[in-house]
């Protein structure tokens, strides 16, 4: 017979509602992307889903500046080769000159999606990206790009965290032993 007692000797500590989300101040940008990503939802919840990109940005550019933050839209960059200017990339939304934010529809964010704003932070020199999909609900994926910190805000299921990885621009790299040894 189990006599243990479930119940908690002390009464619970209240739930406290957060407004704005988890708590991501200890990152680079960390508030303000916490704002950007709030913004997303209230865009996602009034919008709702099946619009193109383009609306889905212009209405997060609404909402951010409603909320007294500053964006910029289509903000070109150049892409540096050797000094040379190659091509340019032009960003969906450049939030406080800090945060390049990617704005997307598909099914789900892919890896693709985040190498593309790895590089954009590479062309702008910006520290902090992210990737907001406005499919059928809001994802979103936070890229740092940094000398001194080079982290995913989530780690990928299929990197296994036995192995010792390459750190570069947000993304983890398994190290593979060449084939054959």
């Amino acid at each position: 017979m189990d006599t243990r007692d479930d119940t908690a000797s002390e009464p619970a500590a209240p739930a406290v509602a957060r407004r704005d989300g988890p708590d991501w101040g200890h990152l680079p940008h960390g508030n303000l992307t916490n704002q950007i990503i709030g913004a997303g939802f209230e865009v996602h919840n009034v919008l709702g889903a099946g619009f193109l990109e383009a609306v889905y940005a212009n209405a997060l550019t609404v909402e951010l500046r409603h909320r007294g933050v500053s964006v910029d839209r289509n903000v070109a960059f150049a892409v540096l080769y050797r000094a040379c200017s190659v091509g340019r990339y032009v960003a969906d939304l450049v939030v406080d000159q800090k945060v390049i934010v990617e704005t997307k529809v598909a099914k789900a964010i892919d890896l693709a999606h985040r190498a593309q704003v790895s590089n954009y932070l590479r062309a702008s020199g910006l520290e902090v990206g992210l990737v907001m999909n406005f499919g059928s609900s809001v994802q979103f994926k936070r890229v740092v790009a940094s000398p001194h910190l080079v982290r995913q805000a989530t780690r990928d299921e299929d990197i296994q965290p036995s192995r010792p990885r390459k750190r570069f621009f947000g993304f983890e790299q398994q190290n593979r032993a060449p084939a054959g040894r």
